[in-house]
């Protein structure tokens, strides 16, 4: 196979540690570009969770220069696209559009992130738009359920927090608090501008050395450290369906077996020919929806299985689901393996024709690793995993203790207890 090389590909760090990386694609006429900050709700003290995401919101909100309206006007008016989002290790601000407006969008970047000023009636009314998405999870089943399994597996510390925050938490967060955030945890040394697409990389060294030196320098805060517990969580409500988040401690991005993970995952319940898949929902008929998922951090993971089911399905889904885990690492074969395997090399090699996705990859990348990861050293590590790997992991997995978490009408849930003897 041929996998062409990254040789777009380059990084460069201003004097206050700003990094600056682009991922060019001459094939284009657009550019994806923003910043990645490596910092996230697992930052946040714990009677201020919730301030990242509304910090978020907030930075587009109006700065010494530009009005809330302004921001998203001078985007659009060149056809462009503006956005951001928070995680529990990462907060993004990015932008798509067509290459020659590149600089305006990098100078939006760098006014909202250095000079927002955090307006007590937009803070006002941007609190109360974050309460709406916080109800609106609530009442997304599917959604909600990760959060309670996150707290279940990793409880009374940051990362078992959920990333928008409590209600009655971001109610009263103060404007202090907000801008407090930003300016103890935005730091030059822990940000990327990551862009992808048609671009002068010498050029946008350029503008960031002009419009981001006001960043400042200096350690971020430490966060804390997680600890994963698991245990049992159950949240009974009226709804259609049950559903359930099952899961183990998993491995952290640095992990030798981080890439045995991603495929034993596909493996289990990544696809269509997966063995939940089949098992599951093709031959026994008892979900719509049921994966697995494979989640790492910079000091732990989660490796868990997500189904949605009706209340009494639930009763033979649960042990059906523990006897595929219980048998998974002695009876497992290279077919499937090999299967597995291609189903992410191609993904891998297919996200690498958005220039949104390799922009998002690269600064990831830098963040966690400190460097780029080239494509086909990816796909190497993929392709290396073996059949002894995976049993290895298998087992693993299973001897942490469990994270079950089940939402709906539970009644006919299976008991913790019973659970843990099934999977032994």
């Amino acid at each position: 196979m041929k996998i062409s090389p990254a040789d777009n590909v380059r990084v460069t760090t201003l004097a206050n540690g700003f990094r600056v990386a682009t991922d060019r694609m001459d094939s284009v006429e657009t550019t994806s570009l923003g910043v990645w900050a490596g910092v996230g709700t697992r930052n946040e003290p714990a009677e201020h969770n919730g301030v990242a995401h509304l910090l978020e919101h907030m930075a587009f909100k109006g700065t010494r220069r530009r009005s809330a309206r302004d921001i998203v006007v001078e985007i659009e008016d060149v056809g462009g696209f503006l956005n951001a989002y928070t995680g529990r290790e990462q907060t993004a601000y990015f932008a798509k559009v067509l290459a020659d407006d590149t600089p305006l969008v990098v100078d939006i970047l760098a006014d909202i992130l250095q000079n927002s000023i955090f307006d007590a009636d937009e803070l006002t009314r941007e609190r109360a738009v974050v309460l709406q998405e916080i109800g609106q999870a609530e009442d997304t089943p599917d959604d909600i359920i990760f959060d309670h399994f996150q707290e279940i597996a990793f409880p009374d510390q940051a990362m078992g927090r959920p990333v928008l925050g409590r209600a009655e938490i971001v109610r009263e967060l103060p404007r202090e608090t907000v801008a407090g955030y930003m300016a103890s945890r935005y730091r030059a040394g822990q940000m990327v501008l990551a862009a992808s697409g048609q671009l002068d990389h010498d050029a946008l060294v350029a503008m960031a050395e002009k419009l981001f030196s006001g960043l400042p320098s200096g350690a971020v805060p430490p966060s804390e450290g997680a600890r994963y517990a698991g245990g049992d969580g159950r949240f009974g409500r009226e709804l259609e369906q049950v559903h359930l988040a099952l899961g183990f401690h998993g491995v952290t991005y640095n992990d030798p077996d981080y890439y045995a993970a991603a495929v034993l995952s596909q493996l289990l319940g990544g696809g269509m020919s997966s063995r939940l898949f089949q098992e599951i929902r093709e031959k026994r008929g008892l979900v719509y929806s049921i994966h697995s998922f494979s989640s790492s951090y910079a000091d732990g993971g989660i490796f868990g299985i997500y189904a949605g089911t009706g209340e009494k399905e639930v009763a033979e889904l649960l042990p059906v689901v523990c006897d595929e885990l219980a048998k998974l690492p002695d009876d497992m074969t290279e077919p499937e393996v090999k299967r597995a395997a291609a189903q992410l090399r191609a993904a891998t090699l297919m996200s690498r024709e958005k220039p949104s996705a390799r922009c998002e990859q690269l600064a990831s990348q830098l963040l966690i690793y400190g460097r780029p990861i080239p494509p086909a050293e990816a796909v190497a590590r993929i392709d290396a995993v073996t059949i002894e790997d995976l049993t290895r992991l298998a087992r693993r997995l299973t001897q942490s203790p469990p994270t079950l978490t089940a939402l709906g009408p539970i009644g006919q849930v299976m008991e913790y207890d019973a659970l843990r003897k099934r999977l032994s």
